[in-house]
């Protein structure tokens, strides 16, 4: 049965905002109707509000859209029903044995770093190695941040440890403009966009998202501070089929040294 809520006033329509989910993933009508097993005429209904879809008809094109789940639920409130997804504390009991997991593969990545993130690039947790390593290159003292775009942007932070600095900033803008295209109601990543945008040094180009160019399948990083100079490449962790907002927002981070001598620094570092 639907559970139908009030709809708000002035509110992006639903069709508007499927279409808007449509362009953005490049489908023609004809593309969206053939995966999601309906006719293009109800979808081209749907799209212009001749027709509102069923809270099934939102949920089957979302799948074919792969809209992220917080997504999903603002498509299900703009068409009248109730949203489908929790979005529970990574400390509640329900999550315990996810945050136990987590906890788990953060610890077992000592004496390397390794991050919880969250869609917006705020660190959620980190293990002991990272913060470790963080206060080497900022001479002992703690970031002014909680979140990794602006530790790398900010010249009062991490970035004048970074010996590649361009490479490694640019490859994550480029995240962060695709993130930001993929998810055209995600008024916060679009302010850290601009944010991170406005920081001196930052290349004029760089404002402009480079449709030919991808982001590096592997982040590598390189340090140099303090007469030492690490290296470390990284691998992102997802969890898979999430049912819950939190989850599906969420993903570890782990740092693996480039060569021995990186290796070494880190198990001494203390």
């Amino acid at each position: 049965m639907n559970t139908k809520t009030s709809s708000v006033a002035g509110a992006v329509p639903v069709g508007a905002m499927l279409r808007e989910w449509r362009i953005v993933r490049r489908l023609s009508q004809l593309d969206l109707a053939l995966q999601a097993d309906i006719s293009s005429r109800h979808l081209s209904y749907v799209e212009t509000g001749k027709a509102q879809p069923s809270r099934e008809m939102i949920a089957r094109l979302c799948e074919s859209l792969e809209v992220p789940l917080r997504h999903r639920n603002e498509l299900l409130m703009a068409g009248g029903f109730a949203p489908r997804y929790a979005e529970t504390g990574l400390g509640a009991p329900r999550l315990a044995q996810m945050r136990y997991a987590v906890e788990a593969m953060l610890a077992q990545q000592e004496p390397y770093p390794a991050f919880l993130l969250n869609r917006h690039w705020d660190i959620v947790m980190a293990n002991q190695a990272a913060q470790r390593l963080n206060r080497f290159m900022l001479g002992g003292r703690d970031s002014r941040h909680a979140n990794m775009l602006r530790m790398i942007f900010d010249p009062d932070d991490l970035r004048p440890a970074f010996a590649n600095w361009e490479e490694l900033a640019g490859n994550l803008l480029r995240h962060l403009h695709n993130e930001v295209a993929a998810s055209p109601t995600d008024g916060k990543a679009k302010a850290l966009l601009d944010e991170m945008l406005a920081y001196p040094g930052v290349p004029l180009h760089w404002r402009h998202r480079e449709l030919e160019s991808a982001p590096a399948p592997v982040l590598t990083t390189t340090f140099a501070r303090h007469g030492v100079r690490l290296g470390f490449f990284s691998t992102i962790t997802t969890f898979g089929t999430p049912r819950d907002v939190t989850l599906d927002e969420l993903h570890v981070e782990s740092c693996f040294p480039l060569d021995e001598e990186t290796a070494a620094f880190c198990r001494q570092l203390r």
